[in-house]
This record gives structure tokens, sequence and C-alpha cells, in this order.
């Protein structure tokens, strides 16, 4: 018993952490959702709120029909007293309480409508507050939900034996070291070539001072520099 009820508890730990790496992974999605969900029904909230304005437009209506219905029976009752009528003054005045008795009642349905009306205006706009508020945090987060994916994306590229970067600095160092053996190869071969054509051993004998130098044209212009100098001396 006490095996089977541990085995349950771990399938249960096992579903609920399943179940909040589905939510952690679907978070903006599930966010976006409820932001669309509080946009319907703040729409709805609106309709409703234009249809008891509506009502209320057509109580105050009525209310001044019942005030322009009283006025007009009280002249009635008015001019029915001055001609002596008093039984027809009563039945008009029985008229006129029973105008102003649902004047009254309309009086409290619109007071009623003004305090609802007056509710669910600041219900609204304390909702429309709250999307914007929600709108701009969602933004916010999936900024930085690209910023995380595109760093961690980066980290993934260039880090690590396969990396693309340390993938670049291998081929670059490999393109150096084939630069450097052809460098190699073309100094060799012209060494070589030197050998061959006898201009490496002249250029040792010219360094031992064995072989004289190509005469120059400084060369030349110290010699008549001098000739020109000993002409001047046999004269003297």
């Amino acid at each position: 018993m006490g095996f089977f009820h541990k085995l349950s508890t771990a399938f249960r730990g096992i579903a609920s952490e399943a179940g909040e790496t589905i939510i952690d992974t679907q978070a903006i999605r599930i966010l976006e959702q409820e932001v669309r969900d509080a946009k319907k029904h703040w729409d709805e909230a609106k309709e409703n709120l234009a249809k008891v304005i509506a009502k209320q437009i057509g109580i105050e209506r009525e209310i001044k029909r019942l005030k322009k219905m009283i006025v007009e029976y009280e002249e009635y009752a008015i001019k029915s007293l001055d001609k002596g009528n008093e039984a027809l003054a009563t039945e008009i005045a029985e008229k006129v309480a029973d105008l102003e008795n649902e004047l009254a009642v309309q009086f409290s349905v619109l007071e009623s409508y003004h305090m609802n009306i007056n509710t669910l205006k600041q219900n609204i706009r304390n909702t429309e507050l709250h999307i914007k508020s929600m709108e701009r945090e969602m933004s916010v987060v999936k900024t930085t939900e690209s910023v995380q994916k595109a760093n961690a994306a980066a980290a993934n590229k260039f880090s690590g034996s396969n990396s693309a970067l340390r993938s670049a600095t291998d081929s670059l160092e490999r393109i150096k070291q084939k630069q450097q053996q052809k460098a190699d190869q073309l100094k060799a071969a012209i060494e070589l070539q030197q050998q061959e054509s006898g201009s490496d051993l002249h250029e040792k004998l010219k360094q031992a001072g064995l072989v004289s130098e190509a005469i120059s044209a400084q060369t030349v212009l110290a010699r008549l520099k001098a000739k020109q100098l000993d002409k001047t001396n046999i004269r003297l």
C-alpha cells in the first residue's frame, strides 16, 4: 500500500512539473490570451454601459413628461376651482397625485442609474488602465524574451569546440600556416636559384674582398676631382 501511494505521489509530482513546464514555455501566449479576454470583457462592459445610459436618458425623458403633465393638470384643477367645479378639481387633483407619485419613483430610478453609471464608468476606466499596463508589461516581456533568445543563440554559436567562432579561428590559423609555408617554399626556391646561378658565391667573394664591386658614378666623380686637384698643384 505504501509503495503504490508513493508511486502515485511521484506521478502526481511529475504531472505537476510537466504542467508547470508547459505553463512556463507558453507564458507569453497565455498572457496574450488573457489580455485579449480582458479586452473582450472591457468591450462588453462599454456596450452595457451604453445600454444603461440609454435607459437613463429614457428615464430623464419620462421625468420631463411627468413634470409637464403635472403642470398641465394643475392648471386644469385651478380652472375647475375658478368655475366652482370642485368635484372635477378633486378628480384632477387625484390625477396630479398619481403623476407626482410616479415622478418620485422615476426620480428614485434615475438616482440609481446615476450611481450605477458612475460605478461602471470608474470600473471601465480602471480596466482600461489595467489592460494598457498589461500590454506595456507584455511588450517588455516579449522584448526581454527575444533578447534572451538572441543571447542564448549567440552563446551557443560562439562557445564550445564546435562553435562558429572557434571554427573561424581555426580556419584563420590554418590559412596563416599555409601562407607561412608558401613563404618558406618561395625563400628556399630563391636561395636554390642563387646557388645554381653562382650569384650566391659571387656575393660571398665580394663580401670577402676578393671581387671588386662595380664602378659607380660616385667613384668616377671622386677620381675626376682628384685629377683636377693634381693639375692645379702642378701649375703652382
